[in-house]
């Protein structure tokens, strides 16, 4: 991470300043924008300073650290009488800071970052226990109240034709204006408990990684929520085709979104039908969205070797699969449906393999084809190597994990241990240099100050802000984790304005009156620096010393150490 430390901590402290208590009043705050453009367009902006990996952090604590203990040691003795114990101190504390950073890089990229006693519980079961109980996540139970909340979420487990059944507004004959009204504030309650399924499980889960993959694999199979019947299936979508998948065979997830209503209805293919075939309404011919966003999103890649003709061939391939629209013989609909009037019955050839005309089977072989290819080996390795260790990924990395998943048929699992055994995933020079899209932001600083949710449309909201609501991309490549992405002036003014509210105590749930129903209470810094491993580097450490105690938390949330990951 390359930063100018004090350019960036002026930045904080002008937005600790400047910025309201409530993020809601970022607009008033224009100044702080201001500021960090003004910083931006200095021939040295925020990134110029090699502000160093962890190792460098620990070699100037233990300086430091050594030059108290020279002091304590000298007294009325000969300094050089004392170098042999400054030496053995020395050790004994770059091991401790090693260890330190070590598990801290750990849980960094392993979950949404550390909650109060988090770093100690991982020291004492130690790193590699700690990542095998994170890779089964089955056999880490939860709290109890974890499950008591998410079993009050009553849409949580409803099939996409129950939500169509029970929720949707086009399912009333002829509603008359009030009972529409109704029904649309009825089917807003989807998406609102998926969004708050969704937040509570990655602020309170115990299995971190768990909801580290869905927030990788969700966005690697993005559905848009606003589009049209994919705001009733939302939520089901995640419960129902990526969570079961996460850690398994890639072969299973990619089948598993392939036939979902949520994905047949946001990429069209619901529509795709055989060219031959009569137009009637709007099943018009092919349609080579879903196809396309298969192969250069979901397994090949952009540079995957496949062609126009490929796309076209594998269009014809999915035509009929879709759902059951209801009617009079079919009350509620909108389960998996292939219909073999509208399928394109040729032979063909996809990707030079030969497929004969055979209904359903033809869309279940090429997913095993595209789930077995190198191309998608290699393009789904290069996305893990890229969310859990850096940015530009190393190909020796990609190049393991690519052979590992072809030798393995895609076991996730598999994968990612192999990953997280690399010498790739422990190279100091990646330690905390992830920069943090804004929902890792966020969830890793309400976990680490213990912050409950009380509000959880606003948490997404602060989100939106942030340019990133959850289920709502509507480009189907997902949301970007790179720092190219997320690292801005105006970015950043949100994060702190968030660190500024968080904070103060600012995030408790509002009366009619849109003023706190508790009375707000400060972060103690002390504890959130232990929480987060007294990682801060010594010149963040002394701006903290200069200023008043109310305001550390802010800075603490506001460093750049905290900002990535």
């Amino acid at each position: 991470m390359n930063v100018n430390i004090k350019s960036w901590i002026i930045a904080v402290f002008l937005a600790v300043s400047l910025t309201n208590s409530s993020c809601d009043a970022i607009s008033a705050n224009q100044s702080t924008i201001d500021n960090l453009n003004n910083l931006n367009q200095q021939s040295n902006p925020f990134w110029v300073e090699d502000y160093g990996s962890k190792n460098r952090r620990g070699a100037e604590n233990s300086e430091e650290r050594s030059k108290e203990i020279l002091v304590v040691l000298d007294g009325d003795r000969n300094i050089s009488q004392a170098q042999p114990q400054i030496q053995s101190l020395n050790q004994s504390l770059n091991q401790s800071l090693n260890q330190n950073s070590t598990i801290i890089h750990v849980i960094n990229r392993l979950s949404f970052g550390a909650t109060p006693g988090y770093i100690e519980k991982v020291k004492k079961i130690g790193i590699e226990k700690y990542i095998q109980q994170q890779l089964t996540p089955e056999s880490i139970p939860e709290s109890q109240n974890l499950e008591n909340q998410l079993s009050q979420l009553q849409t949580l487990g409803l099939t996409p034709a129950q939500l169509y059944s029970q929720y949707s507004v086009n399912r009333l004959p002829k509603p008359t204006p009030e009972i529409r009204k109704e029904r649309l504030k009825k089917q807003r309650l989807i998406a609102q408990e998926a969004i708050k399924a969704r937040l509570l499980r990655a602020t309170q889960s115990n299995r971190q990684l768990q909801e580290i993959m869905v927030d990788f694999w969700y966005n690697h199979f993005n559905v848009y929520q606003d589009k049209g019947q994919t705001s009733l299936w939302v939520g089901a979508y995640e419960e129902q085709a990526i969570r079961p998948h996460i850690l398994g065979k890639f072969r299973d997830l990619l089948g598993a979104t392939a036939r979902h209503p949520a994905m047949l209805f946001y990429l069209d293919n619901w529509q795709n039908t055989a060219p031959n075939n009569r137009p009637k309404g709007r099943f018009k011919g092919l349609n080579e969205n879903y196809a396309r966003e298969l192969m250069e999103l979901h397994t090949l890649g952009v540079d995957g070797g496949y062609t126009q003709e490929d796309v076209i061939t594998l269009a014809k391939i999915f035509t009929g699969w879709g759902f059951r629209s209801p009617g009079k013989k079919l009350e509620d609909g909108y389960d998996f449906y292939f219909n073999s009037q509208r399928h394109d019955s040729t032979d063909k050839i996809f990707l030079g393999q030969q497929i004969p005309g055979s209904g359903i089977a033809e869309g279940e072989q090429a997913l095993d084809i595209l789930a077995k290819h190198p191309a998608t080996a290699r393009h789904i390795s290069y996305k893990l190597v890229q969310y859990f260790v850096a940015d530009e990924p190393p190909k020796s990395l990609v190049d393991k994990l690519a052979k590992r998943f072809l030798t393995t048929d895609g076991d996730i699992r598999a994968v990612l241990e192999t990953l997280f055994q690399s010498s790739e995933f422990w190279d100091t020079k990646y330690y905390n240099t992830k920069f943090k899209t804004p929902y890792q932001y966020v969830i890793s600083s309400l976990r680490a100050t213990d912050t409950p949710i009380e509000d959880f449309l606003r948490i997404n909201s602060i989100l939106h802000r942030m340019g990133m609501p959850l289920y709502g991309n509507p480009s189907p490549d997902g949301y970007k984790n790179t720092q190219e992405a997320w690292l801005n002036p105006n970015g950043i003014n949100w994060r702190l304005s968030f660190a500024t509210t968080i904070g103060t105590g600012g995030l408790k749930k509002r009366n009619s009156k849109n003023q706190p129903s508790k009375t707000n209470t400060t972060i103690d810094d002390t504890q959130l620096r232990n929480t987060l491993g007294n990682n801060l580097s010594p010149k963040t450490q002394e701006v903290l010393k200069s200023i008043s105690p109310r305001q550390r938390d802010v800075i603490i949330l506001g460093s750049p150490e905290f900002m990535y990951r």
